[in-house]
């Protein structure tokens, strides 16, 4: 349910006469923060596992290698058990997302957004109490199952809720509060390094804080008009889009349009995930598939878990790294800042395209000054000029993926699925983000250890191939209604050989 209109292929879309409100700005910033435990936990994984009391108590192996006279730098954090203490999360993550895609056709994304919170509580209190890694590993868990169903939920509320002239920017919003999230995270590493006994468990009890405020925030919104009608609460549904369009909107012709797109869509509902399998959706699934996978293909993900021990091995201290983490999360929470402002003016591909040139000149960068201050086999230490522009590099990269790859990996999977395979879809694609970071964080520092300073040539590679891909691929979605999102389809130059033209659009 966008705020612009509903239109058939090649019709004007319609203004209903909704304006940017108190309301809907209020309801969005709710629904947005859900994206506060996600970056959250990115944030606090790679500080809490830099922190020498946390690996005393649990990955004592880790130590021992820190402490051998000779080692190589990119091997010392080499540990399957330490990775996997990281990585569990996403398996459970993985398979939450899968549920809550079914479970929102039934309960809402209220609910779901709100069942979320309380997971991720859970999961944040076992975690502070860990007496052993089993306890670890099932308290990342719970949190695991927690960000399945709010990263499933949230981006599409934010999609469904949003005004379509200002749909990216409000979406972004999810990604703003992943970022404010994980720069909080990275602060309170910052702090509790300095407590030698028991920082670690404060960082990690401290994810109750953000949990707690999803939780508040799913209980003061309604659920989206969308979700409403699927559910047969059309009063309901009015009031929720009387209260975020505002009293001048013409609030009934926007329901009934977006009523008629729902009533399209029952007589598909059932079997969505076998539905988005045929043809007809098979530009569907490319970008649910693509957009995700390739926004951890990036590295990101590895970079913004590991980054104190990535700047370790770069020769910096275990506080100075700890500072370094928090610069990057800083950057990357002002570069979101700038997606919102510029993403509904200038669209979606300009960001991608221009975030991908230099995020790859970056990586080139880094594993150039790598390879030749620590060598191949990490055996020399880096200078300090030397490391201090690794880190500089590292936040242009941060910056370039936090106004692109960042932020529109939530907005486009959000915004151009049909109504009827719209929560499957979502479902898929926040599973093939979860599963991708499940694989590279389990393998990352593998990876390091093995390709060493080429492992950032090995990503820069990829930021080529989804360059391309954006290029080719992935039509302008600037302001375009959902309800008349089929039409981008049928005018691409590839995609619309699997499009049916106007089905799922026209009433």
């Amino acid at each position: 349910m966008a705020g612009g209109g509903f239109a058939v292929a090649d019709g004007p879309s319609v203004d209903y006469g909704g304006r940017v409100t108190f309301s809907v700005v209020v309801t969005c910033l709710m629904a947005a923060s859900g994206g506060l435990i996600f970056g959250y936990d990115i944030g606090i994984s790679g500080g809490v596992t830099a922190m020498e009391s946390f690996l005393s108590a649990f990955f004592p192996g880790v130590l021992r290698r820190m402490a051998a006279a000779r080692r190589d730098e990119y091997c010392v954090y080499d540990s399957h058990v330490l990775t996997a203490f990281t990585s569990s999360l996403y398996l459970a993550g993985l398979a939450a997302s899968l549920v809550a895609s079914r479970v929102t056709r039934a309960i809402g994304r209220q609910a779901v957004m709100l069942a979320g919170g309380a997971l991720f509580f859970a999961g944040a209190a076992v975690n502070a109490a860990a007496v052993n890694v089993a306890m670890l590993i099932v308290g990342r868990m719970l949190l695991g199952f927690g960000i399945g169903f709010t990263n499933q939920a949230a981006p599409v509320y934010l999609a469904e809720t949003a005004p379509a002239k200002w749909r990216g920017a409000f979406t972004t919003g999810f990604q703003l509060f992943l970022s404010i999230g994980n720069l909080a995270a990275n602060l309170v590493n910052y702090g509790t390094s300095r407590i030698p006994a028991w920082g670690w468990r404060l960082s990690l009890g401290l994810a109750a804080a953000p949990a707690a405020v999803i939780l508040a925030g799913a209980l003061l919104i309604p659920d989206t008009p969308s979700s409403l009608l699927v559910r047969g609460r059309a009063e309901e549904a009015r009031a929720a889009l009387r209260r975020v369009r505002g009293a001048k909107a013409d609030v009934d012709a926007e329901l009934e349009d977006v009523a008629r797109a729902v009533e399209a869509a029952r007589a598909h509902e059932q079997g969505a995930f076998r539905r988005i399998l045929r043809r007809e959706h098979r530009h569907h699934l490319a970008v649910a598939v693509a957009v995700p996978l390739f926004q951890q293909l990036t590295g990101v993900i590895v970079i913004a878990f590991f980054s104190p021990v990535l700047f370790q091995t770069a020769g910096f201290g275990s506080n100075a790294a700890l500072m370094g983490a928090v610069i990057l999360g800083a950057v990357n929470l002002a570069s979101t800042l700038l997606s919102i402002v510029t993403v509904d003016r200038y669209g979606r591909r300009p960001l991608f395209l221009t975030g991908g040139f230099v995020m790859i000149v970056c990586q080139v960068a880094v594993a150039w000054i790598m390879g030749s201050q620590i060598g191949a086999d990490g055996g020399s230490a880096m200078a300090r000029p030397y490391s201090l522009a690794v880190l500089a590099l590292t936040c242009v990269f941060s910056a370039a993926f936090g106004w692109s790859w960042g932020p529109l990996t939530w907005v486009i999977p959000g915004e151009i699925f049909p109504v009827e395979i719209r929560s499957a879809g979502q479902g898929i694609s926040v599973a093939v983000n979860l599963g991708a970071t499940f694989l590279l964080t389990q393998t990352f520092l593998s990876m390091l250890c093995t390709l060493k300073y080429a492992t950032f040539i090995y990503y820069a590679a990829w930021v080529a191939v989804m360059t391309a891909f954006v290029v080719a691929f992935l039509p302008e979605t600037k302001g375009v209604p959902l309800e008349a999102m089929g039409a981008i389809w049928e005018r691409h130059w590839y995609w619309r050989r699997f499009v049916q033209p106007s089905v799922a659009e026209d009433p």
